[in-house]
Formats: structure tokens, C-alpha cells, sequence
């Protein structure tokens, strides 16, 4: 049978995996990520859980179809409330809102106290993810970006320890750094800037005097991100 592959998100999520981790894959869908890495010998035992019977039945479905339900563990419950720190080091969770996948973190402390790595893929509210880790004894120790049709997906690997603060242009794209290897990153930044113009021009036209603390706020993110963006196109010279 053919090794199962992944699209190029869950890959992105799939190779920042160390190898012989404890992994656990939260809202695992069809255990697509965990299959690929039990094939390829990444990990020997997976245990993947959902909130949903429908997605855990189709998890089995898919580790039956590839003869590993004896290397996988399936658990139906709400983000990490039943899984244990002895059960994983390495947690992937992907395909959720930013603000779903903090609020996971803050009803599982134990992440941060054992010492667990994550590698979390945000489908959207990225600047208050990156912040509520600072603020809660996290590291976001990488971010790799990855295309998969039209839309540019970003991946955390993220530890405990203590982070510098962040500007209000690093919540919206990360802290970047010369030794980056991120061909993306230009991109990326020219999305976030047209994002933020967008905004601001709504803002503008809004007579609501409770609006202008958000427009300030909007335009010290645009300074930032026209900062970083021409400060990444000198790196690449």
C-alpha cells in the first residue's frame, strides 16, 4: 500500500515532528498527519483525539484502512481535557482559530509545566494567539510559512520559556530575523499590509468617537509591518 500524503499544510506541521516524540494530534479530523508520521517512522505511537464522534470515526476509518490501529490511540474529548502529560511531548493543533487554540492551552497548563512542544497552525486570529503566549510563559521558538492554493498557512513551533514583548507588528506577523529562510515572508508581509490598510480605511469613515483607539492601534501595525517589510527586502540583498 502507498505511504499516505499529506497536503502541504499538515506537511509544513508534519516535518517540524521530532522524531520519537510521544505526539498527540488535536482535532485530528482523518488522522491524516498522524498516519503519515507513524509510516514513516517519525513516532511509533500516536494518539489522536476530536471534539466530534463523526471526525474520530473517520480517524479509525482512515488508521484501519492502513493497518495501524494497534500504534494509535483515539480519544473523543474537548481540546487536551483527557489527555495526561504522560501521554504526549509533542502536540500538533491545526485547522483552528487562533482564539480556539489559546483557549485549549489555558485549560491545559500542564503544556507549559512538562515542558511539551507545540506546533500549532492557526487558520485565523493570529496576533492575539502570538500574544496571549507571550503573556503566558511561551516561546515561539519558529514560524514557517507555507502556500497551499491562494492562501499562505503559518505554523508555530512553540515551547515554553520566557518571550521578549512583542510589538503590535510582530502580533500580526512574528518576530523576523536575517537567518530566516522564508521565501514567503515578503508575500506574507504584503498581505498583512493590505489587510491593515483595509481596516484603517474603514475606520476612517467611521463618526463613532469609540473607533479611534482601534485606529490608532491599526496604524501603529502598519508603521510596523511597512518597517519590518522594508527592513526584509535589505536582508535579501
Amino acid at each position: 500500500m502507498r505511504p499516505i500524503e499529506l497536503s502541504p499544510r499538515l506537511r509544513a506541521v508534519a516535518e517540524l515532528v521530532p522524531h520519537g516524540t510521544r505526539f498527540a494530534d488535536v482535532g485530528t479530523d482523518h488522522a491524516y498527519l498522524a498516519v503519515w508520521l507513524l509510516q514513516r517512522g517519525v513516532v511509533r505511537h500516536a494518539l489522536v483525539s476530536d471534539l466530534r464522534q463523526g471526525p474520530l470515526e473517520r480517524a479509525r476509518a482512515t488508521a484501519e484502512h492502513y493497518g495501524l490501529m494497534d500504534r494509535m490511540t483515539f480519544r473523543l474529548c474537548d481540546g487536551l481535557r483527557q489527555i495526561s502529560p504522560e501521554e504526549a511531548d509533542t502536540i500538533a493543533i491545526a485547522g483552528m482559530g487562533g482564539e480556539t487554540i489559546l483557549s485549549i492551552l489555558a485549560a491545559a497548563p500542564w503544556t507549559k509545566e512538562s515542558g511539551c512542544r507545540l506546533l500549532l497552525q492557526p487558520m485565523s486570529g493570529q496576533p492575539e494567539l502570538r500574544l496571549w503566549l507571550q503573556e503566558n510563559g511561551y516561546v515561539i521558538e519558529q514560524e514557517q510559512l507555507c502556500p497551499e492554493g491562494r492562501t499562505l498557512y503559518t505554523v508555530f513551533s512553540v515551547c515554553p520559556g520566557e518571550m521578549a514583548p512583542l510589538t503590535p507588528a510582530e502580533q500580526w506577523a512574528g518576530r523576523q530575523r536575517r537567518e530566516d529562510r522564508a521565501p514567503m515572508r515578503a508575500t506574507y508581509l504584503e498581505q498583512l499590509q493590505r489587510r491593515a490598510c483595509r481596516a484603517i480605511e474603514g475606520l476612517q469613515s467611521s463618526k463613532r468617537t469609540s473607533d479611534a483607539p482601534r485606529l490608532a492601534e491599526l496604524e501603529r501595525v502598519l508603521a510596523g509591518l511597512n518597517q519590518m517589510a522594508e527592513e526584509w527586502k535589505q536582508w535579501q540583498r
